[in-house]
């Protein structure tokens, strides 16, 4: 048992925060949530388990979480260890034959498994599945200015396996690569493939975990936080360089999850601990949210 003289929260004060927890515990009771991992959380101790724990947590109280990652430092990390150089193309991953395959066995393997492990430690029943099991994500080579190898952009997401696991009462965590009718492998970018699962799952809530508070107007000074937006501002924002760099697919993933029936997304900062739960489960929030009604 932990002694409230130790935390310096006495049992009043405890009792107080489940309290004003209630009615989200209640309004989130059978939704899905997916939860997009990524950035320092997932390198920094600490907080991965903050983050694993905020998780189980949701899924005890009766949300249906789905956990999508990435895992662009592992997969560095192990490119680099078999002697293969790392390239990026306007911050994207140039992903050649050698290349995706290092992908699917790190991110399919030993990140999804790990994350996996994690929340068995916690406490949670958890299944990790990649695009290719059940034919979850079928995709085509992105096309755009640049040639990136075998990176994909979506075609069709098949939301049946996800579904049947939350059934049975696992958590999903879900490594974000995809194939073609040929048997292509395609690296995927995790923001997108969340705003897609997320749309097919019906979910009440994305939430993109990133290594800033959210959108800010400043982008140099944190206290400058927009806490809501409608999705129809973001082309403005985008003129007025507000939403800019890294920001824009980010932006445009939550945008599109809007447009496809999701009826929150939000950039949290995953550098705070517990930010998940601080965004649901309290009146204040965190981070930005989009909706269709700012």
């Amino acid at each position: 048992m932990i002694n409230a003289n130790t935390t310096g929260i006495s049992n009043a004060v405890k009792a107080q925060l489940l309290v004003q927890a209630l009615p989200y515990i209640q309004k989130y009771f059978g939704k899905v949530v997916v939860i997009k991992y990524g950035g320092n959380a997932m390198i920094d101790e600490s907080l991965k388990q903050a983050v694993m724990d905020d998780v189980v947590l949701l899924s005890l109280i009766g949300v249906k979480v789905v956990l999508v990652h990435g895992g662009g430092p592992e997969i560095t990390e192990a490119m680099g260890r078999m002697g293969l150089e790392s390239k990026f193309i306007g911050g994207l991953r140039y992903t050649d034959s050698e290349a995706v395959k290092v992908v699917q066995m790190v991110l399919a393997g030993k990140t999804n498994k790990d994350l996996v492990a994690l929340l068995g430690r916690s406490g949670g029943k958890a299944i990790g599945i990649c695009g290719l099991d059940g034919g979850m994500i079928k995709a085509s080579k992105l096309v755009g200015e640049n040639d990136l190898g075998f990176v994909g952009e979506i075609e069709e997401v098949d939301a049946v396996p996800i579904l049947n696991l939350l059934e049975m009462g696992y958590i999903p965590v879900i490594a974000t690569v995809g194939f073609d009718d040929d048997g292509n492998v395609y690296n995927i970018n995790a923001d997108t493939a969340a705003a897609r699962i997320a749309s097919e799952l019906g979910a009440e809530n994305l939430i993109l975990m990133t290594d800033i508070r959210g959108l800010l107007r400043d982008k140099d000074d944190e206290n400058t936080l927009i806490p809501g937006v409608n999705i129809s501002e973001v082309p403005a924002l985008i003129r007025q360089g507000i939403i800019s760099g890294g920001m824009i697919p980010k932006i445009e993933s939550c945008v599109e999850s809007i447009r496809r029936g999701v009826v929150k997304s939000i950039i949290i900062d995953g550098r705070i601990p517990h930010s998940i739960l601080i965004e649901m489960m309290t009146d204040e929030g965190i981070g930005t949210m989009f909706s269709m009604g700012g």
